[in-house]
């Protein structure tokens, strides 16, 4: 178990790190970093071909890596009451394995206090996948979490181990011309 200070410094030197987020455990790193999402691929067993969601800390950042999208955005994350992923049609700077195959990208303004200050002092977003190996059901607390991942990460945050997590985002898709496609 590690500090949230140990989990940046792993972050920032292309770490892999699990983390309660707003939602689930997840399984994340720098989401600008190729290697360090090859890394969680990895851990995952997942195929490549599956992008990740990747949290951000608010519009500002946000803005950066998705340079346009539909201004509906704004108001479906203001008024979200319950966390929301939207599918972004386009993005840049971001390492190519977090991106679907049509170039889009799953983002989750995060409003978990933790997430916010790993977001903050990385200055960039962070990958958010479950913390399960591929296939498997996501896991609701620490506990449920494979070994083969905790023993492979570079760093765990040592927050809400006991608490029970097991609302998944809910994601949908938002075309340049304001269409709604809801995933899940």
């Amino acid at each position: 178990m590690n500090s949230i200070d140990t989990v940046i410094d792993q972050l920032r030197d292309g770490g892999t790190i699990l983390y309660p987020t707003d939602t689930i455990w997840g399984l994340g790193c720098d989401a600008t970093n190729e290697e360090a999402c090859q890394k969680v691929l990895a851990l995952k067993n997942r195929p490549e071909e599956k992008s990740f969601i990747l949290l951000v800390d608010g519009f500002q950042l946000l803005e950066k890596y998705v340079p346009e999208f539909n201004p509906v955005c704004y108001e479906l994350a203001d008024f979200a009451s319950s966390p929301l992923t939207i599918i972004y049609p386009t993005s840049k700077d971001l390492a190519p394995s977090v991106l679907a195959e049509d170039g889009s990208v799953g983002i989750r303004i995060t409003k978990d206090p933790n997430c916010i200050k790993l977001i903050r002092a990385l200055k960039k977003p962070i990958v958010s996948t479950s913390a399960n190996i591929s296939g498997q059901k996501a896991p609701t607390c620490y506990d449920d979490i494979d070994d083969s991942i905790k023993q492979h990460v570079g760093a765990i945050l040592e927050e809400r181990l006991i608490e029970k997590m097991s609302t998944p985002s809910q994601i949908i898709k938002i075309g340049l011309d304001g269409t709604v496609k809801v995933i899940r």
